[in-house]
């Protein structure tokens, strides 16, 4: 059975994935079920070139196949904001209600903000996949939406109560955990991921 390495702490992305990756033939555990600890420094300047430094990283550090995500929020009215900052954005240790609630704002008072146009935005998850040789792949998936006019329902975590999805009249918050994942950025790519490591694995077995 082969081990995969998630390279995150986030109990609520491991959830997902577990949900979304997980096979008979695949131990997935995050960084510390595995005891491993690893100095990450995302420098990267865009989803894809974090999600590549975290998983080589965890790979090196580890001696088994990792993946890492990066994920944020993007809202055009804020120039891409807050972008690959969106889990450092306004301070690490400032709670998303606060963040939710400046976002809010500032959409409102920012040209077009009353429109749907104006509060467009759109969930960007880049998933890369390292092994120890530095061999890597990476998948992508995107969820278009529009900041919500206030924050609403439970589910889900970061941003998810202030990003609505016009076609199903609700935020992100408001889906199923099932529903959710059938939809999500991160679920898209992880669904490729998925695909990309098998077809890899069929490859493997005929080579």
């Amino acid at each position: 059975m082969k081990t995969l390495i998630i390279a995150t702490g986030n109990k609520n992305k491991m959830k997902e994935i577990r949900e979304i990756l997980g096979r008979d033939d695949l131990t997935i555990l995050s960084m510390a079920e595995a005891g491993i600890e690893a100095d990450i420094l995302e420098n990267g300047t865009t989803f894809e070139e974090n999600a590549v430094i975290k998983a080589r990283t965890v790979a090196a550090a580890c001696g088994h196949m990792a993946m890492a995500d990066d994920s944020g929020l993007v809202v055009d009215a804020l120039g891409g904001e807050p972008g690959i900052y969106s889990a450092r954005y306004m301070g690490e240790d400032t709670s998303y209600e606060i963040k939710n609630a400046a976002i809010i704002d500032r959409v409102n008072r920012a040209p077009g903000g009353d429109t749907p146009e104006g509060r467009s935005a759109r969930f960007v998850c880049a998933c890369a996949c390292a092994w120890p040789d530095g061999r890597v792949i990476t998948t992508q998936g995107v969820m278009e939406g529009q900041i919500a006019q206030a924050p609403a329902g439970e589910n889900g975590f970061g941003y998810d109560p202030i990003f609505y999805l016009p076609d199903a009249g609700c935020t992100s918050a408001e889906l199923s955990p099932e529903e959710k994942n059938a939809r999500s950025h991160r679920g898209q790519a992880l669904r490729a991921m998925a695909a990309a490591l098998d077809e890899l694995r069929g490859g493997e077995e005929e080579a």
